[in-house]
């Protein structure tokens, strides 16, 4: 019976790093461009955006970049589910300076995960000559 504790101990540690060894970091890439906005866009504006998912904690954040655009982005989304070529509502609206590189995070749940792994997140930037959306990429899981 004295074993008992620490044979509780090590069942707990146990038990804790496998579920640390269960997470896992998916990333996401998306080039955007004013060709991929739905109507398509002219703009000499592109960019790119890259998105860390922590399974575990099911925080997504991201870093987008970007250049060229026809003046200051007015707004940033995350926008879905929608296919390439669809368009959706918001789901994660950037907040703070808009300049480049846009950079933040959030808490997703899990449908949002699914869609998010499925290809049905895209990322937005808006300005004041192009409001429904200038430069747009669809987030997609890299290798």
């Amino acid at each position: 019976m004295r074993f008992a504790p620490l044979l509780a101990f090590w069942v707990l540690a146990a038990s804790l790093l496998w579920g640390v060894a269960q997470a896992e970091q998916i990333t996401f890439k998306a080039d955007l461009d004013g060709t991929s906005e739905v109507p398509p866009v002219t703009s000499p504006g592109k960019g790119s955006a890259t998105a860390s998912l922590d399974t575990a904690t099911k925080t997504l954040t991201w870093t987008v970049t970007y250049s060229g655009l026809s003046g200051p982005a007015t707004a940033g989304h995350i926008h879905g589910p929608a296919a390439s070529g669809a368009n959706a509502g918001v789901l994660v609206p950037f907040s703070g300076d808009l300049a480049s590189p846009i950079k933040g995070s959030a808490t997703v749940t899990d449908a949002q995960i699914s869609d998010l792994e499925a290809g049905k997140w895209y990322v937005n930037l808006h300005t004041a000559a192009n409001k429904p959306g200038e430069i747009r990429g669809q987030l997609l899981r890299t290798p």
